[in-house]
């Protein structure tokens, strides 16, 4: 038995067209203009729908301390929202190895109902993590790394050196390393300052991490990139400062990778100043920025400067969580949830509003990302042969973002009370029917790892 979507209009990263698609065994097997099913096959009728690949979330924290999203919950509300398969984050966990820990990792993401793959965030640069690189690439099938140059957890960042040894030895093993741009001897300066003068509300998160020191920590990392003669990756680029940086690289053909998120797109520093400690749950690194920044990231998504648009989910709850901490931006734990809405606010704000085209959306959620973390064109694209992830969303339906509707697990929802154009119907993942207007039907455990091979 096969499944066909019928009467649907596909779209790609280079193409729209109107065609039908057939699924045998969890692939593409035939894409034609008719289509006609046996009396057996399953057919799904995607008339004034847009048939889309599914989209990829190359940016997530399921499963950390203090956060209330495991693999279950986290790829269920991911589902909903579009998504067909994540890449994680690990969490360093003292006394393991890089290669303890990623099988550590592996066994935590058994109860995945997507495909799902690993960055491993590095905290150390000794020996023997070094010598552990190349198997974690070749072996475990993680070809990409996380480093830190700022962050609230001191435990992870990285000096200059620490980066330099890291990055030599991924260069030459083809590993593709990820950075948390910003300046933090600095900014830990700004935020002591603050504290000391009594400045301590929300706010003041965005003003002790402003967009300079962002700049700044990318245009220095670049130049690291270039005597290594490696790509980067920059992780959630937040503002126009720091996008001139990755411009002005590109212009010198670096080949570097620029990523966003929709909490910088969609919203603004003023969130921080919500009243009756509304505003803590805003916090998350690089911070809210103004709103010129948003514009200058949709022409950078137009521009082809950002590549990626990523959720950065990290679900640390408001009440036992955020809030605890309300009386001291500096110890309110970063992080925002976003799995469930990225494809919804990025096809709502960006198509809907014509800042960017169809096909620019599906570059961005889906085919830029496989790209570039070695899974196409088996996902990221509608083709014969690839995988059957596929999201068809009705672009006349709307509907409003409420934490009381949403799947993921936080008890608030960043985006609460904003009206979204485009609704899901759809979503199937190799072939299987995850979610059908509004119902899930996913299997618990039904997700594969994905192993990437390096660019060596």
């Amino acid at each position: 038995m096969s499944t066909i979507i019928k009467n649907g209009t596909i779209v790609t990263g280079s193409d729209v067209y109107k065609a039908d698609v057939k699924i045998d065994n969890g692939t593409i097997s035939e894409i034609s203009q008719s289509l006609n099913p046996e009396p057996n096959d399953r057919v799904i009728d995607a008339s004034n729908q847009y048939v889309f690949p599914g989209g990829i979330d190359v940016h997530t924290h399921l499963d950390l301390p203090g956060t209330v999203d495991n693999f279950e919950s986290g790829t269920k509300a991911a589902a909903h929202g579009g998504i067909t398969s994540i890449i994680n984050y690990t969490n360093p966990v003292e006394g393991q190895s890089i290669l303890e820990n990623i099988k550590y990792w592996k066994e935590k993401a058994e109860d995945s109902y997507i495909d799902y793959g690993f960055h491993s965030i590095i905290d150390t640069s000794d020996d023997a993590l070094i010598n552990d690189l190349e198997k974690l690439a070749n072996e475990e099938g993680v070809s990409s790394i996380k480093l830190f140059m700022a962050n609230q957890d001191k435990n992870v960042v990285m000096d200059d050196a620490d980066l330099y040894r890291i990055m030599k030895r991924s260069a030459e093993l083809g590993i593709l390393v990820n950075i948390h741009a910003e300046n933090g001897v600095i900014i830990d300066q700004l935020v002591k300052e603050a504290v000391e003068q009594g400045n301590t509300s929300p706010i003041y998160h965005a003003y002790t991490r402003p967009a300079i020191l962002e700049a700044e920590a990318i245009s220095r990392v670049l130049m690291f990139s270039e005597m290594l003669n490696m790509p980067i990756y920059i992780v959630h680029v937040s503002s126009e400062e720091a996008l001139k940086q990755i411009e002005l690289a590109k212009q010198r053909n670096l080949p570097v990778i620029a990523e966003t998120c929709p909490q910088y797109l969609v919203l603004d520093e003023s969130y921080l100043e919500k009243p009756n400690d509304e505003g803590v749950k805003y916090i998350c690194s690089p911070p809210l920025r103004k709103k010129k920044d948003q514009n200058k990231l949709w022409e950078g998504i137009a521009n082809n400067i950002i590549s990626t648009v990523a959720s950065d989910h990290s679900s640390i709850p408001f009440k036992n969580g955020k809030y605890e901490n309300r009386d001291n931006f500096a110890e309110v734990s970063n992080g925002s949830p976003g799995i469930e809405n990225n494809f919804s606010l990025l096809y709502s704000f960006g198509v809907h509003e014509k800042r960017i085209s169809l096909e620019k959306f599906v570059d961005v959620i889906s085919t830029n990302p496989a790209k570039t973390f070695g899974l196409y064109p088996k996902k990221g694209t509608i083709r014969v042969g690839s995988d059957a992830d596929i999201v068809i969303l009705d672009p006349n339906k709307t509907k409003v973002i409420t934490q009381k509707e949403q799947v993921q697990s936080t008890d608030y929802n960043l985006y609460e009370g904003i009206k979204v154009h485009g609704d899901i119907t759809t979503v199937l993942s190799r072939g299987e029917e995850l979610v059908s207007n509004g119902t899930f039907n996913g299997k618990q455990g039904r997700g594969k790892f994905l192993y990437r091979s390096t660019n060596k």
